[in-house]
């Protein structure tokens, strides 16, 4: 049988050595891979759609017990996503119950980032945090709380926020008091949380409200974080943009002014489409770990990113998505590691504009599969994580087990 790309050690080992000779570190290298860590989401697990409906699997998970198990595979098979993103009303619908973390440890995966549902409950209609009834305010900042609590018990570092909040035609409500009653919610919640945590404010120019947002654009959050307090940063979603918007460059400004705390990971054709990353424009993400690799050299450290997955897998099979999803991520962030820094310098300050994106394609076009696939034999996986899935048999038996349980 052929072997898989991703087992094509010599092929790695060569590109090893191809680093060394331009004066890298191999070792460095693979140990920034090694270190790299993305977490998904357990919603990323259960039967997903479209406004129109919902495409249903046999192996969808249903409970959160069943979300972590099969986020469990997947860190199984990759080793770099240990933490489950956790939606405080989807995953928990009778309420947190400490037994969760049993579940998680026995997954071998951890709770990391808790979302709370500020845009379900019917007297979200007229919004959330910027509703002008003060009652509807306090409720939305009572959910908050009780998703901080839950963050404390489970050792979340991080409490994702994204709100719906906005109006769908001119005079609906008043632009800027909306602006006020949302940041002082926000620096409600941002007070409310432990110091381990970091408040990360998300934004979306459109979709509920399709005449104004409340937090449109990454200017707004960046305000209305700052405002919040110091612990507040902003969340970039990859979907959450228009057609053609240059986000590596939101990105490096974020990283600049110190603002960037964290990622909702996915790509998209037309909008917020949530679709599988680097299935639409690989590139893209490249550019955007370029950034992110370029800040970190510079400032001679790790920067502290939360990488997360806000994915919706309507017709591909969940596991494997996802294992699909975190492999070409680890891809796409070893091609931006594998940049020539000093090169690209030379090349800007020669004014070389050929030259230096040529750098930047050269790495682009590494095929990096082999590196990634003789990393995880170094972690005792096998190189090839979705078809180690595949043979494992669990998504045939959880099939089995999930159509037993309801019927």
């Amino acid at each position: 049988m052929d072997k898989s790309i991703y087992e094509h050690t010599e092929l790695a080992k060569r590109l090893l050595e191809h680093v060394e000779s331009k004066g890298g570190d191999p070792a460095e290298l693979l140990e920034r891979l090694r270190t790299w860590r993305i977490e998904t989401p357990s919603w990323g697990y259960a039967d997903a759609g479209t406004r129109f409906g919902v495409w249903r699997q046999p192996s969808a998970a249903r409970t959160i017990e069943e979300k972590l198990a099969d986020a469990g595979q997947v860190h199984k098979h990759t080793g770099i996503s240990p933490t489950v993103a956790v939606h405080a009303l989807w995953d928990f619908p009778d309420g947190f119950d400490k037994s969760v973390l049993h579940h998680a440890d026995s997954a071998g995966v951890r709770i990391g980032a808790i979302n709370p549902n500020l845009f379900q409950e019917q007297c979200y209609k007229f919004g959330s945090l910027a509703n002008r009834d003060r009652d509807v305010r306090r409720q939305a900042v009572q959910h908050c709380l009780d998703s901080i609590e839950i963050g404390r018990q489970v050792g979340s570092e991080v409490l994702s926020l994204w709100l719906a909040d906005g109006t769908n035609y001119p005079g609906q409500d008043d632009i800027v008091a909306r602006k006020h009653r949302l940041a002082e919610s926000l620096t409600t919640v941002h007070d409310a949380m432990p110091d381990s945590m970091q408040l990360m404010i998300e934004y979306k120019p459109f979709e509920p409200a399709f005449y104004h947002t409340d937090i449109a654009d990454w200017g707004m959050a960046c305000l209305l974080a700052r405002q919040a307090g110091q612990r507040a940063k902003v969340l970039v979603d990859l979907g959450h943009h228009y057609q053609s918007q240059n986000i590596e460059q939101i990105v490096a400004w974020l990283i600049d002014e110190q603002m960037l705390g964290g990622f909702h990971l996915n790509d998209r054709k037309y909008a917020d489409d949530d679709l599988t990353i680097g299935s639409i424009d690989p590139y893209q993400m490249f550019r955007i770990f370029d950034q992110i690799v370029l800040a970190e050299q510079q400032r001679g450290r790790a920067l502290a990113i939360a990488y997360m997955i806000d994915q919706a897998h309507c017709v591909k099979n969940k596991i494997e998505a996802m294992i699909q999803t975190v492999g070409l991520a680890h891809e796409l962030w070893a091609k931006a590691l594998l940049v020539d820094r000093q090169k690209l310098r030379d090349a800007q300050a020669r004014g070389d504009v050929i030259g230096a994106e040529e750098l930047l394609r050269g790495a682009f076009f590494s095929d990096t599969r082999p590196l990634i696939g003789y990393l995880r034999e170094q972690l005792h996986l096998e190189a090839d994580a979705l078809a180690a899935f595949r043979a494992s048999g669990y998504d045939e038996q959880a099939a089995r087990q999930r159509r037993s349980g309801s019927d």
